[in-house]
């Protein structure tokens, strides 16, 4: 082999050399980077997965962690719960606002008075958050109301249409203040328009 041939081997090998000692330490980076990720040393870990802490549909028969109290046992809005065999495998609570809404109509010189009354499936928090933020509730129901055009209260399908939009207002309010809505329906009890 002449002294040519041999620089020529020896350059190539060299060459070899400056590629691959950076790939085997980016390899040797990367793996350990992982290996810390996954054990949780570093970047939180893959097997922690966040808990769902939102308020859990709640069967008949089960217990309510969060229940509030029942009428007659202090001061609260919630009705007593009574349970049925059929219908839906959830309990369903209900919640009476404590005062009636009065507003006007869009574009109208009509006034309506409600007394309205709301309903959840969920645990007893969406009660408690529904009774904490009630004066947040009411406002967003009262503008709710005030933006529904006096023909909509005329018809049973812009009653519904009303409801689906009352629902959407509290469910707005309470995921805004709590993280979580809840509401499932709203019930008119008393509906007197003038």
């Amino acid at each position: 082999m002449s002294d040519k041939e041999a620089k020529a081997k020896k350059k190539g090998g060299g060459m070899a050399m400056k590629i691959a000692l950076p790939v085997v330490l980016l390899g040797a980076g990367g793996g350990g980077t992982y290996g810390l990720v996954a054990a949780g040393v570093i970047g939180g870990g893959h097997d922690k997965v966040k808990e769902d802490n939102n308020p859990k549909l709640v069967r008949k028969g089960e217990e309510d962690p969060y229940a509030t109290k029942k009428e007659g046992e202090g001061e609260g809005a919630a009705a007593p719960e009574v349970e049925g065999e059929g219908g839906s495998e959830y309990k369903t609570s209900y919640f009476t606002f404590t005062e009636d809404f009065t507003s006007n109509l869009k574009n109208s010189d009509a006034l309506v008075q409600m007394s309205l009354a709301c309903s959840t499936r969920r645990d007893g928090r969406v009660l408690i958050w529904l009774k904490k933020h009630e004066l947040a509730v009411r406002s967003a129901m009262l503008n709710t109301i005030a933006d529904t055009p006096a023909e909509d209260i005329g018809s049973v399908t812009g009653k519904e249409r009303l409801q689906k939009r009352l629902v959407a207002a509290i469910n707005q309010v309470l995921t805004r203040e709590e993280g979580f809505g809840g509401i499932d329906e709203v019930y008119f009890k008393s509906f007197i328009v003038q």
